[in-house]
């Protein structure tokens, strides 16, 4: 099956750049997991992506894109957002031992949401959104790449603290 790459407005490529990272993060999770990484390092690294990527990255989608058009699509994506960060709050208040299920759910959750933007809410706003607003909201859109230097990489090889 040969699937071509989905090409995006110019003006919110950077909105997918940041979806690319968020699948690698997925798959550093599944790494983790798989090979019995520390569940304290797996755990500093939700919480050091979602400070510098997630919450900047939901805030410029809610903020500058999702205002435009308010339909059913649009509050999927929002409530996912919503999803996503209870998930990680209750990554922070269970005990080590409960953690591995919640590392995978937010995994999937994060990955599904992902394929669900690019897939079908991108293409749906882009139809749905002006060129000249996409434009506006490009420009509002920081050009800066989100940050994702976390220290350790608890992925490659399965070391404690």
């Amino acid at each position: 099956m040969n699937k071509k790459p989905i090409k995006r407005n110019i003006h919110i490529v950077k909105l997918s750049q940041d979806h690319h990272a968020s699948l690698l993060f997925c798959w550093k999770l599944r790494q983790g997991i798989k090979r019995h990484a520390d569940i304290g390092r797996m755990i500093k690294y939700v919480l050091y992506f979602r400070e510098q990527h997630i919450t900047p990255h939901f805030k410029e989608e809610e903020d500058i894109l999702f205002t435009v058009v308010t339909d059913d699509m649009v509050q999927r994506a929002i409530d996912d957002h919503q999803k996503i960060k209870s998930l990680i709050q209750e990554l922070e208040n269970t005990d080590a031992k409960g953690c591995t299920n919640i590392l995978t759910v937010i995994a999937d959750t994060v990955d599904e949401h992902v394929r669900y933007e690019e897939r079908i809410l991108f293409p749906h706003l882009e139809e749905m959104i002006s060129d000249e607003q996409l434009e506006m909201m490009g420009n509002q859109i920081s050009d800066e790449p989100l940050k994702d230097n976390y220290e350790y990489n608890f992925w490659d090889k399965p070391t404690s603290l």
